[in-house]
């Protein structure tokens, strides 16, 4: 394939008829990515926590154009209920999924679990989307031309480690490196989708990505949460000075989405300096991302978690 160092989202194809679930698509990367995707004729699915961001993100894609498609729908990942209640809700008006970008999350909080008593990051970035996947694969696999799945993780997933012995951080909690680990469970997760999908022969590809260094909301949300107002400043100043646009943190995930060539298990990150900025090209990972054992066995554990099973050969 390309490097892609030269790609923009003008490069994308057509998607009319196209169906397309972006994850926390209200704010940030998923929000530049579906006015990519609906200026393109998809039909966006905007999956949030928050409907009413959700449905003013909404009418803000739809201005894109007159054929622009785009409705938000309730998903709140840190809960099982919810994600069971959005796929039932979805699948119950569409038989069929083209893309689903698994893109929310949430990024170095102070500790907390989630509904179903995961810990928030794990349980959010990780398990949420594991589950989401699982319950909507059935919709995945009918799509005729083939249909993706495109995780996005972080080159924090550099500094994790799957702590099998204690995935919800019940001991020593840290907040960065519970974040590393629930961006290597996105990639792990990722590869591993794409070597069961080649089992089973199914018709479906599993990317990965990773947005670089983007300014976004997402770097607030731990300071604002733990009340440091200094903290949360810093990062908006470091935003300012440092940061590419969410515009450009989109790419990778629209490349992973909807560019040609792409057989499955491709990493997808940006090509400048330290991949923290610039256009979308294939990446390296961590040899800890490609961790089959350690691939097979949190899938394993994830299904026992999230009581989500895939059909699916291993």
């Amino acid at each position: 394939m390309s490097d892609g160092k030269s790609w923009t989202a003008d490069d994308l194809a057509d998607l009319s008829g196209k169906t397309i679930v972006v994850t926390g698509g209200n704010s940030g990367i998923g929000y530049e990515a579906a006015i990519q995707f609906a200026r393109k004729r998809a039909r966006v699915v905007l999956a949030c926590r928050n409907m009413e961001k959700a449905r003013a993100a909404a009418t803000g894609i739809a201005a894109v154009g007159p054929e622009a498609a785009v409705e938000a729908m309730e998903l709140d990942l840190s809960s099982l209920a919810s994600i069971r209640s959005f796929a039932e809700a979805f699948k119950a008006r569409n038989p069929v999924l083209h893309t689903l970008c698994n893109n929310a999350g949430v990024m170095a909080i102070p500790y907390c679990r989630t509904a179903d008593g995961f810990e928030m990051q794990f349980g959010t970035n990780h398990l949420g989307h594991f589950a989401l996947t699982g319950l909507l694969l059935d919709r995945l696999l009918a799509a005729a031309d083939g249909a993706r799945v495109v995780t996005v993780s972080s080159n924090a997933h550099k500094m994790g480690g799957i702590r099998f012995d204690d995935l919800q951080w019940t001991r020593g909690y840290r907040k960065w490196r519970a974040y590393g680990q629930s961006k290597l469970a996105n990639l792990l997760f990722a590869f591993e989708l794409q070597r069961r999908i080649e089992a089973a022969g199914a018709k479906l590809i599993s990317v990965a990505c990773h947005p670089g260094y983007a300014a976004t909301n997402l770097q607030a949300m731990g300071p604002r949460m733990e009340g440091s107002s200094v903290m949360e400043t810093l990062m908006g100043l470091s935003n300012r000075l440092f940061a590419q646009s969410a515009a450009m943190g989109a790419l990778p995930t629209l490349y992973a989405a909807a560019a040609p060539g792409l057989r499955g298990g491709e990493y997808i990150g940006p090509a400048g300096f330290g991949e923290m900025w610039g256009h979308p090209k294939q990446v390296e990972c961590s040899a800890a991302a490609r961790d089959t054992a350690a691939a097979a066995r949190l899938w394993q554990t994830s299904e026992q978690l999230t009581n989500v099973h895939y059909p699916l050969g291993s």
